[in-house]
Parts: C-alpha cells; structure tokens; sequence
C-alpha cells in the first residue's frame, strides 16, 4: 500500500483528473482489482512452496525465465526518478541550496534521501524489518492526511459529481491529447503495485516467513549477525487443508489491505484533484511533478498545509526508491544464485549488498538522463509487458505445474484460475490498444 503511493496515487491519476476531469476515473477500480487475482497466484506459490516465484518460473522454463529477468532489470533502471520527484517536494519547500537552479536543488535532495536510505538499509539488523515499520508510518500518515484534506467544505460539494463519475464517465473537458495514451497506461499499470513491482510481494511473504516460507532466513544488514546461506525453497508442502486453510485466509486478508488501501487513497487524491487542480488547469509534471498539489493541503491549513504536504509528498516518493531498491536487490540476489551454482560459495547478504550498491549507482546516474515523469513512465511501459509476460507464467505454474507435484486441493481452484486469466487478457488487451494508440501518432 504505502510503496503504490509513489507514483500512480500522487501523479497519474491526479494528472488525468486535473487534465480531462471524471472522464477516465470509472477505470480506476477495475484497475486496482484486477491486481487482485495477480496478488493472490504470487502469494499462494510462495505459502505453499516456501520459493519465491522467480524459483517458480526457473522450474517452468529457465531461459524464460531468464529473459523476464533481464526484462525486470531494464525497467528499473530508471527507479532512482522516484526519488527524484520527492526531490521536487522538498526543492520547493525549502529553496535550498540557495542560488542553485530548480533542478539542481531537486537532485541535491535527491541524492540526499537516497544516501539517508542506503544507509538505513545497510546498517540495520533485519532490513525487512526496517522497511515495513517505515513504510506502515507512511502510508498511515498518508491516509489520515488525505482524510483530512478531503473534509475541506470546497472538496466535499463536489463529491456528488465525483461519486457519478465513478460509474457514469462524463465527456472530457478538453480534447484528448494522444501523448497522454502512455500517462493513462500508466495509471492503470500502477493503480496498485502493477508490472514487475507485484513480484515483489512474494520476497516480502517469504521474509514474514508465511507459511512454508517460516523456516527461510531472513536478509540481514552489516549489525546483523547471521550470514544466510541460499535456499531454493522447500519441497512442496504435504500439509493438510486446515493447515492451509489459515494460509489463504491471511493471502486474502493481506491482498485486500493492499488494493483496497490503494483504492481508498488513489479515489481521494482523485477527488482533490477534481476540486483543487481541475479548475485551475495545474498539471503535475515536469519538476512540480510532487509540487501542484500542495494545493490540496494549502486549501485546508494555508501556508503550513503547504509544506505538510511537501513533506509527505517526498517521503512517500522517497519511500518508493528504498522500498523498490530493497526488493530489486533480492531479486537479482535470488536469480544470480539460482542461475550461476559457483555464486553460492558467497553468502546471501554479501549478494545482497552488492546487488543494492550497483542499484544505487545506476540509479543515480539515471536520474542525470531525464525529468522524472519521462522516466518513471519508460519503467512502466517496461513493466507493462512483463506483466502480459508472467500472468501467462502464474497460470501455468499455479494450475498446471503444482497440482502435478501436490494434492490440487491444496492449490488454487478455479475462481483463482478464472480471475487469473481475465486479469491476463486484460492487460494484453490494454497493450495492443497502447501499441495501436501509438503507431497512429506516429
């Protein structure tokens, strides 16, 4: 929940919003639960197996799942933009350093908060630990900041209009602009998680040692003491279905969390943005990226709303790059450890804090290339197509390959199956109508 605020939350949807009115916001729920079936196929694998899902698609098909691989590296390269737009909060809260330009005081906070990041990560004891307790303080804060933004007497007389915008789309206020077809795929991709940032649920169940992923080792930072050695998983679980019972309970409950808490959130920036943004015409983007909708806040409090806000605004985009560095990291961790054999004579933490330096490096020499909306958009893009890529591979490893090797009664059953699929089809539907959009502007 907190790691979704960063980007579809703050930006994209408040961009369509302000830009074109309620036009698009009947999609915003669709698209969040179509996440759902997503969420649920990743989770199940790893509770019942004890491996995460990368081990899961490297049972399928090795060299598949090593293109998805590659194909995840790619599309974070640029993930250092998310920090970058929480330097744009924080650039125009404080004016500092003085005298330097916009973007040069944009990047200064930039690397700032990155630096306070990487440290925080390498020098803590549990590094999961670290991030679920900050990113819980984010999201909280978040929501009940919005709640209040929302109880302003301007944004509550037009709730009626936006509540039937969610099931009846009014015309836009403005022609379409086909450039926006890549902000709107967007918005739907990270209305919630979405691309490859969803595979990262299951290192964040394996590290809450859920079901058979209890007797897994957790990553450990420089003042932890234990080095864990790599594990491939466990056999399939021969559990019974009351064991396995509580196990998709807690899939369910936690998932919901997640989308619901993104939908809650995403609907009320939306509903800030109809009331605040809209009728003046601001856009979210380029360096004001995070700065517009100060706003929201500035509506309710004046001045010191403002830099609330701003404040905020940077630490849940902050948040993004520590949240998304960590999980990248024990990706690549995983998938080098269980492609190259002679890289298991290292230990899981020193991978680890290799696999975060090299991250931090390239990231934040991405961050020089672009603004960062271009950037966080090509991630999307990037993401998108992985998403058409490991829906198909979910299908297969959840209701073809383990009911082969464990009773399918313990496996997911056919509604998970059906909500599978139609979340599948729909995104590589959504992507042949972004590719049509685009060969026609072209």
């Amino acid at each position: 929940m907190a790691l979704a605020q960063g980007s579809g939350e703050l930006i994209w949807w408040p961009y369509l919003i302000a830009k074109y009115g309620l036009t698009f916001l009947c999609l915003l729920i669709p698209a969040c639960l179509l996440q759902f079936p997503v969420n649920y196929a990743i989770g199940s694998y790893t509770l019942l197996t004890g491996e995460t899902i990368f081990q899961g698609f490297i049972r399928l098909n090795r060299g598949v799942a090593f293109v998805l691989w590659v194909l995840m590296g790619l599309s974070f390269l640029w993930f250092g933009s998310f920090a970058s737009a929480g330097g744009t909060a924080l650039a125009a809260l404080t004016h500092f350093p003085a005298g330097w330009s916009e973007r040069a005081q944009t990047l200064f906070w930039a690397y700032s908060s990155i630096a306070i990041f990487f440290t925080a990560l390498v020098c803590s004891r549990i590094i999961y630990t670290v991030i679920e307790r900050f990113m819980e303080v984010v999201a909280v804060v978040t929501l009940i900041g919005l709640t209040v933004a929302c109880s302003h007497p301007a944004v509550v007389s037009v709730l009626p209009q936006f509540l039937q915008g969610l099931c009846v789309p009014p015309p836009p206020t403005r022609p379409w602009d086909p450039v926006d077809a890549t902000k709107l795929l967007t918005a739907i991709t990270f209305a919630g998680l979405g691309g490859f940032w969803t595979l990262f649920y299951s290192y964040w169940l394996r590290e809450k040692g859920i079901g058979m992923a209890k007797t897994v080792g957790h990553v450990e930072g420089l003042a932890g003491r234990h080095e864990v050695a790599f594990e491939a998983g466990c056999v399939p679980s021969t559990a019974s279905p009351s064991v396995i019972r509580p196990w998709r309970r807690f899939l369910m409950v936690d998932s919901a969390i997640g989308i619901v808490g993104n939908i809650v959130t995403t609907l009320m920036t939306c509903l800030l943005a109809y009331a605040v943004l809209h009728p003046q015409g601001l856009l979210p983007e380029k360096y004001e990226i995070a700065v517009v909708q100060s706003r929201f806040f500035e509506l309710s409090w004046g001045a010191a709303g403002r830099a609330l806000f701003l404040v905020v605004a940077a630490a849940f985009l902050s948040d993004t790059w520590m949240a998304t560095a960590d999980a990248v990291s024990r990706i690549h961790t995983d998938c080098i450890l269980s492609f190259f054999p002679r890289a298991r004579r290292w230990s899981v933490r020193r991978w680890y804090l290799i696999c975060l330096v090299a991250g931090t490096i390239v990231t934040a020499v991405t961050m020089l290339l672009s603004e960062p909306g271009p950037l966080i958009l090509l991630s999307a893009l990037i993401g998108f197509l992985g998403t058409v890529s490991y829906a198909a591979l979910l299908f297969a490893l959840n209701h073809r390959w383990l009911p082969k090797r464990l009773d399918p009664s313990l496996c997911p059953q056919r509604g998970a199956a059906v909500g599978l699929g139609v979340a599948g089809v729909a995104y590589a539907a959504l992507a042949v109508a972004y590719i049509w959009v685009r060969v026609r502007i072209h």
